[in-house]
């Protein structure tokens, strides 16, 4: 391939965590080839600028070395040349996250938005990457893990492997190492789960079970009839560790990180909460593969990946994602009603725990996510409101409006399957881009799909900052929105956390008791009316009062000890559950059609 631009990954030092990356190109731009790098990842919205961690770069035609100058914090401009250029550098790679790139002695890893750079103006050449095993018989049994396609490599081996063009180079992350390694199908597509990390006991069939039926019935969402996945494998990576969770969407795998203990475990059936979370990552990142990776906004397409990519529709990809990924564990029976019903609730009370929602709408979330939401401090629940988790409450008020409003005919699934065959079926169609959805285009698709006038609640729920009324939303579904408070501890309104053996404030929530008192996050209590607060006994200490108690409280701030006075308050945090009802009749019917796809 003459025209293709050639890349090799060398894992270099390991102990220093260095990965050595070489990139040529066959005529390169005449006048002097421009080079650059990423400086966020899609999925992640926040400047990571991975420029930082090149370590040291070099440029050479036909053997001999040409000069490379640097143009911004990204961007390298080679001199000019007539042969073939390529340039050679180190990227320093210790970052333990779904996002970027890690190297050490036990694995490997890297996404290529933070080792690949980009050739300009050629991003739509054939990218071939050459990955390499680091020296020395340690590393004999590594393998590779990726969703991208082999050229001359061995299934899971080392050697050459092809992208059609610089976007889908950088869209599928690498695992390098001693993996563990599970395979099942999906109506017919091939899926491979890839764990590395130790996992004692590991209940990898029961993992690849729970799995398959989730991948199963979210192809049949998106495809009722053929059950014809976007991809023709696709690869769940998973690093394992002690204590940790997120995940990363991309065309046909993902990326996660999990803790040990939320891993299944073999002669222990029950489901615990970890388990169920874990499964609940898989699912929405599955969900991404069509849900953000082919349905895309606008203003996604193409990405600009050296500046902010700024939409209004991320409570539509995320929030709508994160509704669909609990309900994809339902309906594939991995879980019963009762136990997704808790995970609505617990939904509900972490929106509603925080005073930003009222300040922010999901549509502004999503706006700022670059400033906002990815740089959250100690005042975001009072200043910021998550796209994800209200933008789930979205999705579900909006599901259950139209369900109701056409009594079962349409539903919320009826207008994902229109965003599918309108925008994300063909999307990747012969190596080039479809176009994206914007604002006006999704709003105008909810009325034509539903046959509802659907803007008003769309400017309330989405624009507007008003609580969504799910008390009335889910009464035709016989289900009972019920409000615990009364059954909780007294507190002060506040969240805290472990420093030492010290209790530090974390975040103070507006109008809460320690607020009235005047406490402040990063304020270290030291006692309570004269009694020694430590990181374990707060909620004792607290338990001995009733409401409306004066206490005294002493705290650190900096190095100046105050004294503050505080009422003792009911419990503020929202403790809502959901519980169904048997009748009437048609609100049954109406739930099953909801909670069943039926």
């Amino acid at each position: 391939m003459k025209n293709a631009i050639h890349y090799t990954i060398v894992p270099k030092d390991l102990a220093a965590h260095l990965y050595a990356v070489t990139v040529t190109v066959n005529q390169p731009d005449p006048i002097g080839q421009c080079f650059s790098l990423p400086a966020w990842i899609p999925g992640s919205y926040m400047m990571r600028e991975f420029a930082k961690n090149i370590v040291q770069i070099s440029a050479e035609s036909d053997g001999k070395k040409i000069g490379l100058s640097k143009l911004d914090k990204h961007t390298w401009i080679a001199d000019e040349c007539e042969g073939t250029l390529t340039v050679r550098y180190e990227v320093y790679a210790w970052d333990l996250s779904v996002r970027t790139a890690h190297l050490d002695q036990t694995h490997g890893f890297f996404n290529g938005s933070s080792v690949f750079l980009r050739v300009e103006d050629r991003e739509d050449s054939v990218h071939i990457v050459d990955i390499q095993k680091p020296q020395g018989s340690d590393y004999d049994k590594w393998r590779v893990a990726t969703a991208m396609r082999q050229l001359d490599a061995r299934r899971y081996g080392f050697g050459t492997y092809i992208a059609s063009n610089y976007d889908e180079l950088i869209d599928h992350p690498v695992e390098l190492g001693t993996f563990a390694l599970a395979t099942f199908k999906a109506h017919g597509v091939q899926h491979d789960v890839v764990l590395t990390g130790r996992v004692p006991n590991l209940d990898l069939l029961r993992l690849t079970t729970d799995l398959q039926k989730i991948c199963e019935a979210q192809i049949a969402f998106f495809e009722p009839r053929s059950k014809r996945a976007p991809v023709d494998r696709y690869v769940f990576m998973t690093m394992v560790v002690g204590d940790g969770y997120g995940g990363l969407e991309h065309r046909a795998s993902t990326a996660l990180i999990c803790s040990r203990a939320d891993l299944p475990v073999k002669g222990q059936p029950e489901m615990s909460d970890g388990y169920r979370t874990f499964l609940g990552l898989c699912s929405h990142e599955y969900f991404h593969t069509w849900n953000v990776k082919r349905i895309k906004p606008a203003a996604f397409v193409p990405y600009d990946l050296k500046m902010e990519g700024y939409t209004s529709l991320l409570w539509l990809f995320e929030g709508f994602t994160s509704y669909y990924d609990d309900l994809m564990l339902l309906r594939s029976g991995v879980i019963d009603a009762p136990a997704y019903l808790k995970l609505v609730a617990k939904t509900v009370n972490s929106v509603l725990r925080g005073s930003g929602r009222r300040k922010q709408s999901v549509a502004e979330s999503s706006f700022d996510a670059w400033i906002k939401y990815y740089r959250q401090d100690e005042n975001a629940s009072n200043a910021v409101v998550s796209y994800y988790t209200k933008g789930s409450l979205v999705a579900l008020a909006l599901d259950l409006t139209i369900r109701a409003e056409t009594k079962g005919k349409k539903s919320l699934d009826d207008v994902m399957l229109a965003l599918w065959q309108q925008y994300g079926r063909d999307f990747y169609q012969d190596g080039k881009e479809g176009r994206g959805v914007n604002d006006a285009e999704v709003d105008a698709l909810f009325d034509s799909v539903t046959g509802l006038k659907l803007q008003r609640v769309l400017d309330r729920w989405v624009r507007g900052t008003e609580d969504i009324p799910l008390v009335k939303l889910l009464a035709p579904f016989g289900i009972a929105f019920n409000d615990e408070r009364k059954n909780g501890k007294p507190g002060l309104g506040m969240r805290t956390t472990r420093d030492g053996n010290d209790c530090k404030i974390a975040a103070i929530y507006e109008a809460g008791a320690a607020h009235r008192a005047g406490l402040s996050a990063g304020d270290v209590l030291v006692a309570i009316d004269g009694l020694r607060v430590n990181a374990n006994n707060l909620d004792v200490l607290l338990g001995r009062y009733r409401i409306g108690d004066k206490i005294g409280i002493h705290a650190f701030r900096r190095d100046e000890l105050l004294i503050f006075n505080a009422t003792v308050a009911a419990p503020d945090a929202p403790a809502v559950s959901l519980v169904t009802e048997d009748k009437p009749v048609a609100a049954v019917r109406l739930r099953q059609a909801w909670l069943t796809q039926a």
